[in-house]
C-alpha cells in the first residue's frame, strides 16, 4: 500500500459502476488510478474521487500501469471554488497547465505552485493575477524564460521602455522600435510577479490597466514559445473579454 499526495486533474467513467481519475502528485508526477465502485450511491470513494479533490490517496501503486484506489485521506475539495464559475475556469485551467509543463520534466516545485495557487484562488484572491503568477513562474520550468531583468535585444538595465512577447521581455528605449508601450507600473509588476512567494501573498492591488497588460503579454508568450495548446485556455480568454 501507497500513500500518495496529489490532487486530481481529471475523471473518467469506467464502465457503469467504476470510474479512472488522473492524479498529479508531488512525487510521481501524473498517475492513472482506478475505483472500483466508485459512482455507486453507497460507495465511500464516490465523494473523494472527484475533480480537484486535493489529499492523500492510498492505492496499489503500480508504475507505468493503472493504480488501484483503496481509500482518500481528503485535505482540501475547495468548495468555494466549484461554487464559482469564474474561480473554477481558472483553476481548470491551471491543472491542465500543470499537466503539460509536468511532462516536460517532473518537478515537485510545479506541484507546490500549484497547491499554492489553488488555494489562494479559494481565499478569495483574484484568479487572472494569481493564474498570470503562476504561468510566468511555470515558463522557466518549459525553458522559455522572458528576458526580465535587463533588455532582451542589447542587454541593458537602463531605460526600460516596454515588454514585447515578440523581443524576449523588456525592450530599453534604445532598442524600442514599433513595439506597444506598457505603463511603467506594469514593467515592475511583472517582475514582482516572477520573484513573488506565493504563499505569503496577503494583498493585491494591480490597476485594471496593468493586469491587461501583463495577461495580454503572457498570453501572447505562451502562444509564441511553449508549444502548449490548452483547451481551457480558450474559456479563460472569453471570461477575461467581458471583465
Amino acid at each position: 500500500m501507497n500513500e500518495i499526495e496529489g490532487i486530481i486533474v481529471s475523471e473518467t467513467s469506467y464502465g457503469e459502476t467504476s470510474k479512472i481519475i488522473n492524479v498529479l502528485t508531488r512525487d510521481h508526477g501524473i498517475i492513472g488510478i482506478m475505483c472500483k465502485g466508485a459512482k455507486t450511491v453507497k460507495s465511500k470513494l464516490r465523494s473523494v474521487t472527484l475533480k480537484l479533490t486535493y489529499g492523500v490517496f492510498y492505492v496499489t501503486y503500480k508504475e507505468g500501469k493503472l493504480s488501484i484506489l483503496t481509500g482518500v485521506d481528503v485535505k482540501d475539495s475547495f468548495k468555494n471554488i466549484k461554487t464559482d464559475i469564474e474561480k473554477i475556469s481558472y483553476v481548470s485551467y491551471l491543472l491542465e497547465l500543470a499537466s503539460g509543463v509536468i511532462k516536460h520534466g517532473e518537478n515537485e516545485e510545479v506541484y507546490d505552485l500549484l497547491i499554492s495557487a489553488i488555494k489562494k484562488i479559494d481565499e478569495g484572491f483574484d484568479p487572472l493575477v494569481i493564474t498570470n503568477i503562476i504561468e510566468l513562474k511555470y515558463l522557466e520550468y518549459l525553458g522559455v524564460m522572458p528576458v526580465l531583468d535587463c533588455c532582451a535585444v542589447c542587454g541593458s538595465t537602463k531605460s526600460i521602455a516596454t515588454l514585447s512577447s515578440y523581443r524576449g521581455g523588456y525592450v530599453c528605449n534604445n532598442c524600442l522600435k514599433n513595439e506597444k508601450i506598457v505603463s511603467e507600473k506594469t514593467i515592475k509588476l511583472i517582475r514582482m510577479f516572477y520573484y513573488v512567494d506565493i504563499d505569503k501573498i496577503s494583498k493585491i492591488e494591480i490597476s485594471k490597466q496593468s493586469e491587461m497588460e501583463i495577461n495580454h503579454f503572457i498570453t501572447d508568450y505562451y502562444e509564441r514559445y511553449t508549444g502548449l495548446y490548452l483547451k481551457t485556455k480558450d474559456f479563460i480568454k472569453n471570461l477575461n473579454k467581458i471583465r
